[in-house]
């Protein structure tokens, strides 16, 4: 699955929060879910592996850009 980290570099997946840290801001992450663990693929090929505490299930899967507001004219 795929999530885009927010302004602080935090992702949630599964009701779970995740910080990856402020230069990873912006980015978007692919995330491999695990019964027992997280493991996030970073940009230049690091993984961070990060131990589940919640056990529902993954809702989304695709992670979504903010959306752009159209003015009315």
């Amino acid at each position: 699955m795929q999530r885009r980290a927010s302004n602080t570099g935090i992702i949630m997946v599964a009701g779970q929060k995740v910080a990856l840290g402020r230069p990873h801001r912006h980015e978007t992450v692919t995330v491999l879910v695990s019964e027992a663990t997280l493991a996030i693929e970073l940009t230049g090929g690091d993984t961070k592996v990060v131990r589940r505490t919640t056990t529902q299930p993954v809702r989304s899967i695709k992670g979504q850009r903010p959306r752009i507001a159209t003015s009315v004219p």
